[in-house]
């Protein structure tokens, strides 16, 4: 038999240039997006508008810098595609409401993290939230980023 293994088969596995991912900025951002979602609400809290949808597109944008941050060998698709399920599974379990769950909701920070109610328009505020975290890492951090070549996918 002449036929090669997928595994064997050096066409396929082509060296990919992707951008190096520096994790001190991916840090920083996550850090800079979560301070911002908590100010957004201190200060501009009263504005219906701000206080219903921005957060919710800053805590995605939150998500996928965190995302960016651990996976930094991956393409920003694969990023933001992690971004969308996490920000969804966590939006889809507030349909849930067993008493450990709710219990853990009452805490602060799962509060902050669980959220409490099903809302329809947080799933468009995630997906905008990930998709402006997708425009800042192709217009604005990979064009100044040094390339490296990725074999290992």
């Amino acid at each position: 038999m002449n036929k090669k293994h997928p595994i064997n088969d050096i066409e396929s596995r082509k060296p990919v240039l992707q951008p190096a991912r520096n994790r001190f900025i991916y840090g920083l951002l996550t850090v800079i997006t979560l301070l911002s979602g908590f100010l957004s609400r201190r200060l501009f809290g009263d504005h219906a508008f701000i206080k219903l949808y921005v957060g919710d597109a800053l805590w995605a944008l939150m998500v996928f810098f965190g995302f960016a941050f651990l996976l930094r060998k991956r393409p920003t698709p694969a990023i933001a595609a992690a971004a969308l399920v996490f920000s969804f599974s966590i939006e889809f379990s507030q349909l849930y409401h067993a008493p450990w769950i709710d219990n853990l909701r009452k805490i602060p920070l799962g509060g902050l993290i669980l959220g409490f109610k099903f809302v329809w328009s947080d799933l468009i505020c995630y997906s905008l939230g990930i998709a402006f975290g997708v425009l800042v890492e192709t217009c604005l951090i990979r064009p100044f980023s040094r390339f490296r070549i990725i074999t290992d996918r």
